[in-house]
C-alpha cells in the first residue's frame, strides 16, 4: 500500500497551490481519501474528505470555501487546490485512505477512521 502526497512549498499569504495524492496497493473505489494537516506541538487537523461517490467530498470549516478536493478515478489520485492562503494554513499535509465498506462506517474526519496513511507534504505560508 502507498500513498505518496505531493505538491507542497512555500507560498505567500493570497497565494494557492495544488497538492495531489497518489494511491496504489488497496481498492481505489472501495475508499475515500481524507487530507490531514499537522503544525509542531498541535494535533493532526482533518482538512477534507474526498469520497468516492459523487458529492460526497467535505471541507473543515477554516477551509471551506477557499479549499476545493477532486477524484481521478483514472490515475487512482486525488487533489486538494488550495487559494487565498493563510499562514495559518501552513503544517504539514498528509493524505489517508478510509474503507467505504467497513460496518459499523468510519468517519472520514477522524484519524481513527482512516486505513492507511501516506507521507506528508510540507506547505509553508509566509511573507
Amino acid at each position: 500500500v502507498q500513498l505518496q502526497a505531493s505538491g507542497g512549498g512555500l507560498v505567500q499569504p493570497g497565494g494557492s497551490l495544488k497538492l495531489s495524492c497518489a494511491a496504489s496497493g488497496f481498492t481505489w473505489d472501495h475508499h475515500a481519501i481524507a487530507w490531514f494537516r499537522q503544525v509542531p506541538g498541535k494535533e493532526r487537523e482533518w482538512v477534507s474528505c474526498i469520497g468516492s461517490g459523487v458529492d460526497t467530498t467535505s471541507y473543515a470549516d477554516s477551509v471551506k470555501g477557499r479549499f476545493t478536493g477532486s477524484r481521478d478515478n483514472a490515475k487512482n489520485t486525488v487533489y486538494l487546490e488550495m487559494n487565498n492562503l493563510k499562514p495559518e494554513d501552513t503544517g504539514v499535509y498528509y493524505c489517508a485512505a478510509s474503507n467505504n465498506l467497513s460496518k459499523p462506517p468510519r468517519p472520514c474526519n477522524k484519524d481513527y477512521g482512516m486505513d492507511y496513511w501516506g507521507k506528508g507534504t510540507q506547505v509553508t505560508v509566509s511573507s
